[in-house]
């Protein structure tokens, strides 16, 4: 017998089905082991030791494949063909050698590159040793990655209250968008105007040409900087007589882009489906793994971590078949295209991610969802690296006056033969379109006349926030952590609160701001970017054995160390000074007065600084507790109109002043009510930054809820409001919810009604809640994927089993249903049993706990 050891439990079924029946295919479900997250995991004193940790799952599953091993001939480790899969196979064989379980069992170690029948009989084929270079690599990762988390985060605990933690990779990623953000906030618009004019020659048809020459001198974007300039060139264009000076025609091409590798899919994905980089790498692991086709379990692409742009011949062969046979031999290079990756270590020379078979064509899978969209893209991608270059013939036409002082240009760019285009067109990130206009024959030395002329005022604009895809692009660029972690710095940053997505792109969060800007001054070596790229360097040197990863960990931590000493000592007033000064331009702009920012609006003596609190940072007056004036960080408003705790103004109705301050679970608004004991209070809404909330948005959300009219059915008045989970409608006890909160503001009565019967037939209190997956049965009664009010959770019979973060209801199988099941009963999952389990053991007056009573009766009883 042989044991096969894979990560997904999903893989181990299709992959038992290729192999027969002499072998046992497992699943680790991942990592087996980890560092527990707790001072002391890794030791530098100790030369670098490693404390790894079971957790109880893992331990299950290590007791499963110990207990398959014993009596086999063959352990075959076939985790992922990466880096991590290759550290998981690392854990899985010293787990093993532990319990003393492989004995006269052969070890070898295989990568699938795809989960189909061919790719998966040649690789066992072809078995290795694992491959202890990239194991090392792993390590030197997961330790510095450890000491900076654990050494760096207790420095901002202590000196920055209100900070989470800092790492590597991330505070590197962070600086990234804040640096943008400064940007765009020192930028200061600039005016242009673009002069332009209907030209025609002869009987030509007219077409657009700018102003590239006046008085003599050339004219760039920024030349003609005010509306008189731009007059008088008007004037002079109408008054001159223009000749065809030259009329040039070049042909170019356009070549295809390689086939994806892991950045470029993120990218693409961003930009063209909208995906971010976890939504992209969960859904193509899918696609990966294998989806159910006809009845069977097939892998629709290569692997899906690499940084390789190249496919083998079969693959090529099979895509220049698809090409001839659906459009032409027009549009099929003499020879195949051939890519090589810039990367200086790719990820093991892996493909590229293309189809498993390209002749699968996306219309004829029926695929559903995210599974079809990043499908077609793949297919595409890949099928277009492999087409004709795009055909282009770009004419230039050139006029002058009689002296040559004044000169016009137009320009067209002409499509004659698409190629690939015709397939697939690459996603830009800000940029313009190409000029795809077709100019008329005109001859040189002929007449030119001018119809119209033209002149726009323009205004430079500042550079863009980072959408996913730039931001990523940005880091693959400087060579900042690896393709394969960016899904999860990104994730790490907007659950850590440092960053929020607007419009999907980046914009750094106050805490992020500060943070940031307490590592460029105290910490500046270990966020520059080319420290952290050199860093990627060295470890790229670990896994090609061409540096030891103890030394590289050494030399690290010999100047890390010291500099985490250099501030121990360090005053907070130094470090709030600094920050006072790095973000300045942020939190005290120049005023329209020309008086000092720093000076305190409201009593006009005091200082205006960065204070800490216990839930992060803000801007109070160094006269406190005289002057008790704050505001938030970001917030440039002049002084309120009442002095008090981050006072906004006041509500002109009933002239109390609305106050934004910080509590235990957030930023909130408070107004006193007349003739109540309590204020009334609201939380912010989700997307509401702190910066963001003047007097009018703080009024419109304390006038919550709202009545937005009778329902017509029994006359009972429907509210609009703000509630625990979000905006919603409420009609008698029957809430449902609304997907913005702007919409709560000015939401009418019939779409108030149609929301909840919606949610009366789709789940409101006294309706029956469809499953919002139906999983298959277990033991007789079915399992299901259904909809809580806490979150998605999976039921069988009275055991609920609540989806772990990240797990998507859509990727819930029938086997990490049964697998959630099983651990929650364990815990206590029936009614019951979770009861008893929140029930505390009450003490007797001698001190010894008592159990609590099960029932009334019984206890009834023992009191009898």
């Amino acid at each position: 017998m042989n044991v096969v050891v894979v990560e997904s439990p999903a893989k181990a079924k299709t992959i038992n089905k290729y192999l027969g029946k002499d072998f046992e295919v497992l699943a680790s479900f991942g990592h087996v082991r980890d560092l527990p997250p707790k001072d002391g995991s890794v030791r530098p004193d100790d030369d670098f030791a490693m404390e790894w940790e079971v957790e109880p799952a893992s331990a299950k599953r290590i007791k499963a494949i110990a207990d398959a091993v014993k009596g086999a001939d063959r352990l075959i480790l076939a985790t992922d063909p990466d880096r991590e899969g290759e550290a998981i196979s690392w854990h899985l064989l010293e787990a093993l050698t532990k319990r003393k379980v492989l004995k006269g069992v052969a070890v070898e170690r295989v990568a699938f590159n795809a989960i189909t029948k061919t790719a998966i009989t040649e690789a066992m084929r072809h078995p290795r040793a694992i491959d202890m270079e990239l194991v090392e690599a792993y390590l030197a990762r997961r330790a510095l990655d450890y000491l900076v988390g654990f050494t760096l985060s207790p420095v901002l605990w202590r000196k920055l209250p209100g900070a989470r933690s800092a790492g590597r990779v991330q505070s590197v990623a962070l600086r990234l968008v804040c640096d943008r953000e400064l940007e765009i906030e020192k930028f200061r618009p600039e005016e242009y105007w673009t002069v332009e004019a209907d030209m025609a020659s002869g009987k030509s048809a007219s077409f657009r040409a700018r102003l590239t020459k006046f008085e003599g001198k050339k004219i760039d974007k920024m030349s003609i900087g005010d509306r008189a300039m731009a007059k008088s060139a008007v004037a002079a264009i109408e008054a001159a007589s223009f000749t065809i000076a030259s009329v040039e025609a070049k042909p170019a091409k356009r070549h295809p882009a390689p086939p994806f590798t892991t950045s470029t899919l993120q990218q693409e994905a961003a930009r063209k489906l909208g995906f971010n980089a976890q939504r992209t790498m969960r859904t193509a692991q899918k696609l990966y793994e294998g989806v159910n086709l006809g009845g069977e379990t097939v892998g629709l692409i290569t692997y899906m971590r690499t940084d390789g742009v190249s496919m083998v011949g079969e693959a090529i062969s099979e895509a220049r078949h698809v090409i001839g046979d659906r459009h032409g031999a027009l549009y099929l290079p003499s020879s195949p295209r051939v890519y090589a990756s810039k990367q200086k270590n790719a990820q093991e020379a892996h493909e590229a991610i293309r189809p498993t078979s390209f002749s699968r064509l996306p219309e004829n899978l029926h695929l559903d969802g995210d599974e079809a969209k990043l499908y077609a893209l793949i297919w595409k991608r890949a099928v277009a690296s492999q087409m004709e270059s795009a055909r282009f013939e770009r004419t230039t036409i050139d006029m002058e006056n009689a002296d040559g002082t004044l000169a016009m240009r137009a320009t067209g760019s002409v499509l004659l033969f698409d190629g690939f285009l015709t397939l697939y067109t690459e996603g830009r990130d800000d940029e313009e379109d190409e000029n795809d206009t077709r100019l008329p024959k005109v001859d040189e030395g002929a007449p030119a006349d001018v119809k119209k002329t033209y002149a726009d005022q323009h205004f430079t604009q500042p550079p863009p926030r980072y959408t996913e895809a730039s931001l990523v692009k940005k880091m693959e660029e400087l060579g900042i952590g690896r393709p394969s972690t960016y899904a999860s710095v990104l994730t790490v940053l907007r659950e850590r609160d440092y960053v929020r997505m607007d419009k999907n792109r980046f914009i750094p969060e106050d805490k992020g701001r500060v943070v940031t800007a307490f590592l460029e001054n105290f910490f500046a070596r270990y966020v520059e970017y080319d420290f952290t790229a050199d860093l990627e360097n060295q470890l790229d040197k670990v896994s090609a054995g061409d540096l030891d990863w103890k030394q590289l960990l050494r030399d690290f931590w010999t100047q890390f160390s010291a500099s985490v000493n250099d501030i121990g000592d360090l005053r907070i007033g130094d470090v709030l000074e600094a920050l006072n000064t790095a973000l300045a331009p942020h939190i005290y702009p120049e005023r329209e007065d020309g008086s000092d920012p720093r000076e305190c609006p409201s009593c006009k003596k005091g200082t205006l600084s960065i204070r800490l609190g216990k839930f992060g940072a803000f801007v109070g007056c160094s006269n406190y507790p005289d002057c008790k004036f704050t505001r938030p960080l970001g917030a440039t408003d002049e002084a309120p109109a009442a002095e008090g705790d981050g006072a906004l103004g006041e509500e002109p109705a009933s002239g109390e002043t609305i106050y934004l301050k910080d509590g235990r679970f957030g930023p909130y608004l408070e107004m006193a009510v007349a003739g109540e004991e309590k204020p009334k209070r609201s939380s912010l809404p989700k997307g509401w930054a702190k910066d963001t909330i003047n007097l009018e948005r703080a009024i419109k959300l304390l006038s919550l809820p709202r009545e937005v009219g009778p329902h017509p059915e029994d006359g009972e008045m429907i509210e609009a409001g703000l509630g625990r989970y979000g905006p919603f409608v409420r009609h008698g006890r029957t809430y449902a919810n609304v997907s913005d909160i702007e919409e709560v503001f000015d939401i009418g009565l019939n779409r108030a009604v149609t929301l909840i019967a919606e949610k009366k037939a789709g789940g409101g209190r006294g309706a029956t809640s469809e499953p919002l997956k139906e999983l298959g049965e277990h033991d007789g009664d079915h399992v299901r994927v259904m909809k809580g009010r806490y979150g998605p959770y999976v039921k069988w019979k009275k055991v609920n089993a609540t989806l772990p973060k990240g797990l998507a209801p859509e990727d819930v199988t029938l086997e990490k249903a049964l697998e959630l099941i099983q651990e929650r009963a364990a815990k206590g999952g029936k009614k019951g049993a979770r009861k008893t389990a929140k029930t505390p053991a009450k003490k007797s007056a001698s001190g010894t706990k008592k159990k609590p009573a099960a029932k009334k009766k019984t206890a009834a009883k023992a009191k009898g």
